[in-house]
């Protein structure tokens, strides 16, 4: 018998799962930064880590270049 093992190729950082939820809410995080509503961030990155998202994840929104004043 074979056995099958998984090799995703990335070696940067970890698989993380795909929770429709967590993705959900990271999405509308993003959306809320962009069209700077501040106030719905905190309860979208609450939501966001009670369904899986990392530190990491949450950090990339954050940090995203588009949202520097030129």
């Amino acid at each position: 018998m074979l056995k099958v093992i998984e090799y995703s190729g990335q070696s940067g950082r970890p698989q993380v799962a795909k929770d429709p939820v967590k993705l959900t809410a990271l999405l509308y995080l993003k959306e809320a930064l962009l069209r700077e509503r501040y106030e719905a961030c905190e309860e979208l990155i609450a939501t966001a880590k009670e369904f899986g998202a990392r530190e990491f994840e949450v950090a990339d929104l954050l940090e995203d270049p588009r949202r520097t004043p030129t």
